[in-house]
């Protein structure tokens, strides 16, 4: 009884706990019975809630820091490829710092080796991000603040353009070279203008290009003077590849745009051979705009630059010739360099006596010739308009003489002063002139905003070459001619003609006594002197042209036949024959179109024009005043009556002055543009 009293005592439930027990039991059976599925399928266990994943950066440092070993992806062909690992300090002073890796890696999903990719998500893009991010601060109004993203975004648009962003020939999918291929994006920071990190920044820049890429290049580049200075001295100075290429407009190297800009970034550095260099005729047709002629690469070379005692160098003397002939060959066209261009000055200047004195003579010489004759001429111009001006205030330059007192026969007449031989000499000489000063002067001030306008619309240099070269020939014909004509003249009435007669345009004392009268005559100290057939500024204008004439033909030659003269002379004839040919065409120019505009049409007892040179003639009376002493001397010996004509028509007198104004315009306008081209040069 004790024994079933204790096992009772040991199992039996109390009531009350029995009932609840009973009636939780009926609960939970009823609720099976209620919530039972409908199918077996339905009775398969539910999947438990996934675990949320960390994104953030220190979940991906966790593996892309590199330090749990070699990282690498699987490309959708299957295949593996290595990735770099990310350095989180690094990272941390980086312009993306503050971003999470996931803003730009949205494709990622998960932080699980292998990642499974979004397949709708987009890939990394810097250029969508930083347009996207530029466009709202323009939309905040917040340009100003975030003034950088704008010119991220001004890099864009030009590596959009650029050589970098054409779809690589081997990979159509991908570009040249994507920002990160020279960025780094995790690591980039701009270092401020004038840091040591900056500093140390640009002495990477050959290595970035040609480690990558350009491999070939950096081999050359590291044995050029360009590259010993940067890659061994550390020099921040020197030449590295976007100083040339640029950063982000990088271009075919084989268009002609690229190489003007890679000579002009030449210049950036070497000033003084850049403006030396542009004195020649290389250097001028570069500065218009057109890449055919001899640039510095063309010379020097590009990647492997070699200082010219350097016996590989390609302007080393053994070499120059050779160097030469990559342009002046027959295969180009032209005709082979002979052994003169060895010696050619190409940054030859008039600065430096002891290296060039050819170049310091020739240029000195005609620096002195312009100054010497506009000192005196413009001085002359301008006495002899204040005189004149102020005697026709003065009411003194009435009629040029009283017409009454002409005898009957003789009103109404003109005097023939030019044949039709001589008027048509004439035209040709400035039409030819003009036709020179336009095609000419473009290549001598390349850089007015007016010079590639004029040369573009000429049809390029080449062609404002061969109308240059026609009309040189045009006028040197004309004054060869000029010349047999005069000694033919000459010959037949040899025993006639005086030296230094009325009829000679040969100068003499009388001359010189006219000029005095004439300085006299300015100052108020003596009347206006009177003048025989010829003025003493008439025999300047006559005799300028033979020796201007002389000068440019000459060197002109020279130049378009440069292997001839230099098979003969040392090339730094070439250099002179540029200063002479430059030089002397300015004063010509600059000369016939004041002062010989002035005596001719502008002085005020002359303007608006004098229309003698294009009808021949011009009034009896005007001739009285003009030329007094030849006028007596024709009435005296009876003479006078075998040059009178009658006045011109009226349709030849209105073609004159439609023909003169309009010379006259072209010249000014032209002188217009050397004046402009000169005070900008």
């Amino acid at each position: 009884m004790t024994k079933s009293l204790a096992y009772r005592n040991r199992t039996a439930v109390p009531i009350r706990k029995l009932k609840n027990w009973a009636l939780t039991a009926v609960i939970c059976l009823a609720g099976v019975f209620t919530l039972a599925p409908a199918s077996a399928e339905d009775a398969k266990p539910a999947a438990a809630a996934p675990t949320a994943e960390k994104l953030d950066n220190a979940s991906c440092e966790g593996c892309h820091d590199g330090k749990k070993g070699k990282l690498e992806a699987q490309t959708a062909g299957g295949e593996k490829r290595a990735l770099n690992a990310i350095n989180p300090e690094k990272y941390g002073k980086g312009v993306h710092s503050t971003m999470q890796c996931v803003d730009c890696h949205t494709e990622i999903t998960d932080a699980k080796a292998q990642h499974q990719k979004s397949a709708t998500a987009k890939k990394p893009d810097c250029i969508s991000c930083h347009e996207a991010l530029w466009n709202k601060a323009k939309k905040d109004g917040l340009t100003t603040q975030k003034a950088r993203l704008g010119a991220v975004v001004d890099n864009i648009e030009a590596y959009k353009k650029s050589l970098h962003a054409r779809p690589n020939k081997d990979e159509p999918d991908h570009a040249n070279a994507a920002c990160n291929d020279c960025h780094d994006v995790h690591t980039f920071d701009v270092a401020p203008e004038g840091t040591t990190r900056r500093a140390e920044n640009r002495l990477t820049i050959a290595e970035t290009c040609g480690a990558k890429c350009h491999e070939d290049q950096l081999e050359e580049y590291k044995d050029s003077i360009h590259g010993k200075e940067v890659l061994e001295k550390k020099n921040i100075k020197a030449a590295v590849c976007s100083d040339c290429h640029t950063t982000h407009a990088v271009a075919n190297t084989s268009a002609d745009p690229t190489k003007l800009k890679i000579t002009a970034s030449c210049g950036n550095c070497h000033t003084d051979r850049y403006k030396s260099y542009k004195s020649t005729y290389h250097g001028q047709v570069t500065a218009l705009g057109y890449a055919e002629t001899g640039k510095c690469f063309d010379c020097h070379g590009s990647h492997g630059i070699q200082p010219k005692k350097n016996p590989d160098s390609k302007v080393n003397e053994k070499n120059l010739l050779k160097t030469c002939k990559q342009c002046h060959a027959e295969k180009k066209g032209r005709a082979d360099a002979t052994a003169g261009f060895v010696s050619f000055q190409p940054h030859g200047t008039a600065g430096d006596f002891k290296t060039y004195p050819q170049i310091w003579l020739a240029k000195n010489f005609m620096i002195g010739l312009l100054v010497g004759t506009f000192a005196f001429f413009w001085t002359h111009t301008l006495l002899w308009f204040y005189r004149e001006y102020k005697e026709r205030k003065q009411r003194k330059l009435r009629p040029h003489v009283n017409v009454e007192a002409l005898p009957e026969e003789f009103k109404g007449k003109h005097y023939q002063r030019f044949t039709a031989t001589w008027r048509i000499a004439h035209l040709t000489f400035a039409l030819s002139l003009m036709a020179l000063t336009l095609t000419g002067m473009p290549l001598f001030f390349p850089d007015a905003a007016w010079a590639p306008v004029i040369m573009k619309a000429l049809g390029g240099y080449k062609v404002a070459g061969s109308i240059h070269r026609v009309f040189a020939t045009i006028f040197g014909i004309v004054f060869i001619w000029h010349v047999f004509y005069v000694g033919i003249k000459l010959a037949k009435n040899w025993k006639k003609f005086k030296i230094f007669g009325p009829d000679s345009l040969i100068p003499g004392l009388q001359d010189l006594t006219d000029i005095i009268a004439m300085f006299k005559w300015f100052f108020g100290l003596a009347p206006r002197p009177v003048f025989d057939r010829w003025t003493y500024w008439e025999k300047f204008d006559y005799w300028a042209p033979f020796w201007g004439v002389t000068i440019i033909g000459v060197s002109g030659l020279m130049m378009w036949f440069p292997h001839v003269t230099a098979s003969y002379l040392p090339g730094w004839v070439f250099n002179v024959a540029m200063i002479f040919h430059g030089e002397e065409a300015i004063l010509a120019v600059v000369f016939l179109f004041t002062v010989h505009f002035f005596n001719n049409h502008f002085r005020p007892d002359k303007f608006p024009l004098d229309t003698v040179m294009f009808t021949g003639t011009f009034p009896l009376e005007e001739f009285r005043h003009e030329h007094r002493v030849e006028y007596d001397r024709l009435v005296r010996t009876g003479e006078l009556k075998k040059y009178l004509v009658d006045a011109p028509s009226q349709p030849m007198t209105l073609g004159a002055k439609i023909l003169g104004f309009t010379l006259i315009v072209v010249g000014l306008s032209l002188l217009a543009m050397v004046v402009n081209g000169f005070l900008g040069h």
